[in-house]
C-alpha cells in the first residue's frame, strides 16, 4: 500500500504525557463510519492506565501508542482525567466497540479478520458471533503463533489480510504485542487494524465480563482481579501505583524529550 490518505483526527488530550483520543462511543463510531477509506492502512490503539505507564516509560512504545489514528480511553481513568478537558469524553471499551462495529457490519458491508488468541478461541468466538450477528462477514480468523513474526511471516499474513477483502484486522495478541505489530504493519494492510487483547475471549462466551455497574464505576480492574489473581496481581499493583503517581505529579512526556 502506499501513504495512508490524511483525515482530520480527533482531538488528543494529555494523559501522564501520552496522547489519548478524546471521544466516546458514538464520537468514535462516527468517525469510523465516515472516515474508513482513508483509514485503512492504520491502526487504532484501546488504551487503559497500564498501556499509558508502559508508553510514559518507554519512548518507543509512546511512539506506537501517538502513532494511531486513534488511541481510545478504554480504561476508566483515562476518561475521568480526560473529561477535565474535554467533557463529552467517555470510555470505549474493545468488546464494546467491536459489537457496535459488528452490529453496523451488515448494511454496510464491512467484511472482518480476526489474527491471535488459539484456535478454540477462535473457533468459539465465530459460534458467538453468527448467533448474535446475522449477516456478519467473517473473511479470516488465525491464531497466533505467541512470538514475534519475522519479515516474511508479516507479509505472508499482510497477503492473507488483503486477499480476504477484509475492512477491519482485529488484533487479540494483548498488549504491547498487539500494537508494536499493528504499527509495524502500518500502512502494509489495506484494513483498519485494532488491537482488542482479551475481548476475543470475552465476546466468545469464555471469560465473564464485569457488570456494567462495575464497569461505569471504574472498578471493573477489581473484577478481573478476583477473576484471575496470580495473572494480573503484579500488573495491577505496579501499573495502578505507578498512574496515580505520575497523575499527582503531573508527569509529561513530550515528544523528543527522552
Amino acid at each position: 500500500m502506499g501513504r495512508i490518505p490524511a483525515c482530520k483526527q480527533p482531538r488528543r488530550v494529555d494523559v501522564i504525557g501520552v496522547p489519548i483520543t478524546a471521544t466516546n462511543m458514538n464520537d468514535c463510531l462516527s468517525f469510523i463510519d465516515r472516515n474508513l477509506p482513508a483509514i485503512k492502512g492504520s491502526y487504532v490503539c484501546v488504551s487503559n492506565a497500564h498501556t499509558c505507564v508502559m508508553a510514559h516509560d518507554d519512548p518507543v512504545y509512546w511512539e506506537v501508542q501517538a502513532g494511531s489514528v486513534m488511541s481510545l480511553p478504554d480504561g476508566k481513568p483515562l476518561s475521568v482525567v480526560g473529561r477535565r478537558e474535554v467533557p463529552s469524553m467517555d470510555r470505549v471499551t474493545g468488546p464494546d466497540l467491536m459489537r457496535e462495529i459488528f452490529a453496523m457490519s451488515p448494511s454496510r458491508g464491512w467484511g472482518h479478520y480476526f489474527y491471535g488468541d488459539r484456535q478454540q478461541t477462535l473457533d468459539a468466538l465465530r459460534f458467538s458471533l453468527e448467533g448474535a450477528y446475522p449477516g456478519l462477514a467473517i473473511v479470516g480468523m488465525e491464531p497466533s503463533v505467541f512470538r514475534p513474526l519475522a519479515e516474511g511471516e508479516k507479509d505472508a499474513l499482510c497477503g492473507r489480510v488483503a486477499e480476504s477483502g477484509a475492512d477491519f484486522l482485529w488484533v487479540a495478541l494483548g498488549a504491547p504485542r498487539q500494537e508494536v505489530l499493528c504499527h509495524e504493519l502500518r500502512g502494509r494492510v489495506p484494513a483498519l487494524m485494532v488491537g482488542v487483547g482479551g475481548a476475543f475471549n470475552v465476546l466468545a462466551g469464555r471469560v465473564p465480563e464485569a457488570p456494567r455497574w462495575m464497569q461505569d464505576i471504574g472498578f471493573e480492574w477489581l473484577y478481573r482481579l478476583v477473576q484471575e489473581p496470580r495473572r494480573l496481581f503484579k500488573r495491577y499493583a505496579v501499573t495502578n501505583t505507578k498512574f496515580i503517581a505520575y497523575q499527582l505529579t503531573g508527569a509529561k512526556r513530550r515528544k523528543g524529550s527522552r
